[in-house]
């Protein structure tokens, strides 16, 4: 996995939240949660898998609505963040955070109703082994993102120490149905990358997210979203 060893630092864990979803950030953190509530809902009692679950911020959201959740990540630093948000949201007697591969994933087949990563494609050096893995332990839905290769991403990727592997559609679609997964639905987003809105103040991030949705709802817009979203079914 790219950037591994980074990731998996105190300082890096502790900062993370801070760093990502702060200022325009918080427009990202927004729409993404909705992008999961969307497509895992109805969460009452579900067994759901989070694969690479970081600090907790959807695996604590998903908790809060009903579910059991396991959250896997390679990162103890980063689960003590997310167990710290479970206590303080009432919560963590849903939620499991278990360090792990996830190549090689601890559970029976078909163990979770559904199993979902967020940011978590882009950093995966085997994609398909990744994918074949979430559909095996999964009983019904599989649920994840991609940053695209037709996007701003692309110019925004040049400056990234450690870049991020960006996706075309066909390529998403040959991955889906290797792990013999059928795809439902799909929706992008973002034709502006979301390095740009971590950079501006929130009081900004609103009126050119405005600009970028109308563009975003244009068959241009679509091929140039940067960020996909997949829903797809065993």
């Amino acid at each position: 996995m790219k950037g591994e060893e980074w990731y998996q630092t105190d300082e890096v864990a502790q900062e993370y939240d801070a760093k990502r979803f702060s200022r325009g950030g918080r427009l990202i953190d927004r729409r993404e949660k909705r992008a999961v509530l969307e497509a895992l809902n109805p969460l009452e009692d579900r067994k759901v898998l989070e694969i690479a679950c970081g600090t907790g911020r959807f695996t604590v959201m998903l908790a809060e609505r009903g579910a059991d959740i396991v959250g896997l990540d390679i990162s103890s630093a980063m689960m003590t963040q997310g167990r710290e948000k479970a206590r303080a949201a009432g919560v963590a007697d849903h939620i499991e955070f278990l360090r792990g591969d996830a190549a090689r994933l601890p559970f029976p087949d078909d163990h979770f109703d559904t199993v979902f990563a967020m940011r978590f494609f882009h950093l995966a050096d085997t994609p398909a082994k990744f994918l074949a893995e979430m559909c095996r332990v999964s009983k019904g839905q599989v649920f994840f993102d991609t940053f695209n290769d037709r996007s701003t991403r692309v110019l925004y990727n040049w400056l990234l120490p450690m870049g991020s592997r960006l996706y075309g559609r066909e390529e998403v679609e040959r991955l889906i149905d290797g792990a013999g997964l059928t795809l439902a639905d799909a929706s992008h987003d973002f034709v502006l990358p979301y390095g740009f809105y971590r950079k501006i103040p929130n009081r900004l991030a609103g009126a050119f997210r405005s600009v970028d949705t109308a563009v975003g709802d244009t068959p241009l817009g679509t091929h140039l979203a940067s960020v996909s979203y997949w829903n797809a079914h065993v």
